[in-house]
């Protein structure tokens, strides 16, 4: 018997546990449909599958519903999976342990899989009900949602008739997305060059302690950037030590995430100089980030890279061309009151193949200022003798001043719950945009159960806000216009 049966849970959550026995990570979405074509067949439902893995299924309207509009129910089947440095589970091969604690959800070791098995579990319990009424249901289950939206920006819908869309990949009970900012990977590669000779100690520098977080939803936070703190400290070294030569540099893991954590390998004329130099850069720099980093440590490390230095030259065109590089929120929205507009992310940058590289997330909600920042990005990266790539764009879904579904969520949470619906937009990407491209017209909404730390191994879910809000999406499903 699983964690969930007939007499104490939902059929949503049987759905949630019986999906997390099933890997599901990106660009390994082949089970996960397998499974979703298997349902669809068991159910005698039309369905769909291309060869990317994106499934579509489809439930004709129930009595009495046949004249209303046609919904289509939207989620991802991927998850970002990612586990404790003990845990020995292949995440490729293997389910999740899931654990109840209290009203948590969460998976022993390793990420839950809310974002976005939610949306699947809602999804089926809603196929496979003879009791909930709904017009037609148009689901719409796309893949390597977390890797770059790339299943949305395939999936062929022309099958479908609905016009409303609800995505199910929110993390806030009690608050509906109505809009997102579009989006791209701007890459940028700066040749370097290492030096047949060279003198001097070797030392590593490192910055940690930071706050880090979602490069859209916290990128207002004005948190620190490891790989930016990381170069300013450099230029600090280097005012007061003109030989400073750069081994090796890196910091964070992926586009879309504030770094926590860069360091550099080094070699100086005096490592007294050094720490001395270092402790007063941190004493400045501490005090910058006091609230929004009060754990923030940049230190000096021991140097184990045998790797040559870079030239002299090198050295510094690289320190230069990070200090001119721009960062963080560089417009707030004129329409929706503490929007972010328009913002960059460096979440990437390491030296390798005597290559300087370095990935941006650069999203807006109004395309003029998202071109307009691309190309700041060009000829900086021009002007510095760089090559630079753009991939991943995702159009932004902007904000309706009048939209149906909108109104009909508000006014069944407000019957539900005596609460009013917040709406918002936000700065992070969906993939509404991305199917508003397909479907003229589309009146779409977000929605989602409380969810907290996505994509770690800390993330988990309240169950008893799972079950409110599958209530109220039946609610809107079984209310006709």
């Amino acid at each position: 018997m699983g964690l969930f049966n007939e007499d104490n849970s939902s059929v949503a959550l049987r759905f949630f546990e019986e999906i997390s026995s099933i890997p599901r990570p990106s660009y390994h979405e082949n089970l996960i449909a397998d499974y979703l074509v298997d349902f669809a067949r068991q159910h005698s439902l039309e369905h769909y599958r291309d060869k990317l893995n994106n499934v579509i299924i489809i439930k004709e309207a129930s009595l009495g519903y046949e004249n209303e509009p046609a919904v289509i129910l939207q989620g991802h089947s991927d998850m970002v999976c990612v586990k404790d440095s003990d845990c020995d589970k292949d995440m490729l091969k293997e389910g999740l342990d899931l654990v109840i604690d209290g009203d948590i959800l969460y998976a022993n070791g390793t990420s839950l899989g809310a974002d976005d098995g939610v949306a699947i579990a809602y999804a089926l319990a809603i196929l496979s009900s003879d009791s909930i009424k709904h017009p037609r249901i148009e689901f719409a289950c796309t893949v390597c949602e977390e890797v770059g939206m790339e299943g949305a920006a395939a999936i062929d819908l022309s099958n479908l008739k609905g016009h409303t869309l609800i995505n199910i990949d929110s993390e806030t009970e009690g608050e509906a997305l109505c809009g997102c900012a579009g989006g791209g990977l701007f890459s940028i590669s700066l040749s370097v060059m290492r030096s047949k000779f060279f003198e001097g100690i070797r030392a590593g520098i490192e910055v940690g302690g930071l706050s880090g977080g979602h490069s859209g939803e916290e990128i207002d936070k004005g948190r620190g950037n490891a790989i930016f703190i990381l170069a300013q400290a450099l230029r600090y070294i280097y005012n007061s030590d003109n030989s400073l030569a750069l081994i090796s540099l890196s910091g964070g893991e992926k586009d879309n995430a504030i770094p926590k954590f860069a360091s550099a390998n080094i070699t100086v004329s005096d490592i007294m100089l050094l720490k001395d130099t270092i402790n007063k850069f941190q004493d400045l720099i501490k005090e910058q980030y006091r609230i929004s980093d009060p754990n923030l440590y940049i230190k000096v490390t021991p140097c184990t890279s045998e790797d040559k230095p870079l030239s002299s030259y090198s050295s510094l065109d690289v320190i230069s061309f990070l200090a001119t590089l721009p960062d963080g929120v560089i417009k707030m929205s004129n329409t929706v009151d503490s929007l972010v507009e328009t913002s960059l992310n460096l979440g990437v940058c390491n030296i390798s193949d005597d290559k300087l590289n370095l990935k941006y997330c650069v999203r807006s909600s109004v395309p003029q200022s998202y071109k307009l920042l691309i190309e700041k990005l060009i000829w900086l990266s021009k002007s510095s003798g760089a090559t630079y790539s753009i991939s991943g764009e995702y159009p932004a879904w902007p904000w309706a001043r009048e939209s149906r579904i909108r109104e009909k969520f508000k006014s069944a949470y407000k019957e539900l719950f005596n609460k009013e619906l917040y709406v918002c937009a936000i700065h992070a990407g969906v993939e509404c945009g991305l199917l508003m491209q397909k479907i003229p017209n589309l009146d779409a909404i977000s929605i989602g159960p409380d969810a907290y730390d996505i994509h770690t191994t800390s993330e988990r879910m309240s169950i008893s806000s799972f079950e409110r809000v599958f209530k109220l999406l039946t609610k809107v499903l079984e209310d006709k216009s």
